[in-house]
């Protein structure tokens, strides 16, 4: 890939909240963006998270009291929803990339795009001096439960995890 069509990519491509669509349109528009300007790495990328909305399903409960699932409707899928399909691709990606020992592919950077932005360390960091009174623990690692209620999927748990046990030792 030329730098040219990357750095476009990184401008053109991506979602969050502020843009005020949906992210099951967004991501259909670049799906489309992609086809017309030839950009396969993106097309395939839009395909392979379409390709999971299948797995979207709803609970029913039959007149006969059996329980069963059917695929969830375009309008019924939520932001959440492929937000889970996408970290799900990351994780997947991530582990791959550990294996080959490399650590960034722009395949999952692309996948990033379409993410909330992650806490950063010393956002977490910040926000347990202000909200968290570690004395009240035996240990700081008891803190962890209510750090992850507050950030909930924008912190990775063992990046708090370290946070923590760094507070412990000072």
């Amino acid at each position: 890939m030329s730098e040219n069509t990357k750095s476009e990519n990184t401008s053109e491509y991506g979602w969050d909240t502020s843009m005020g669509i949906s992210l099951y349109d967004k991501i259909r528009q670049d799906m489309k963006s992609a086809m017309i300007k030839k950009d396969t790495a993106v097309r395939d990328t839009m395909r392979l998270i379409m390709g999971a909305f299948p797995g979207l399903t709803v609970a029913l409960t039959l007149e006969s009291g059996k329980k069963t699932t059917r695929v969830k409707k375009p309008e019924e899928i939520t932001d959440e929803d492929i937000q889970n399909i996408i970290r799900k691709f990351a994780k997947s990606e991530k582990t791959v990339l550990e294996l080959k020992k490399e650590t960034r592919s722009d395949y999952l950077e692309l996948l990033n795009q379409y993410l909330p932005k992650m806490a950063t360390s010393d956002e977490i960091f910040q926000w347990i001096q202000d909200n968290v009174d570690l004395s009240e623990f035996k240990s700081p690692m008891q803190a962890m439960g209510s750090v992850m209620k507050h950030y909930g999927k924008l912190a990775d748990g063992n990046q708090v995890k370290g946070i923590l046990q760094g507070m412990g030792k000072s």
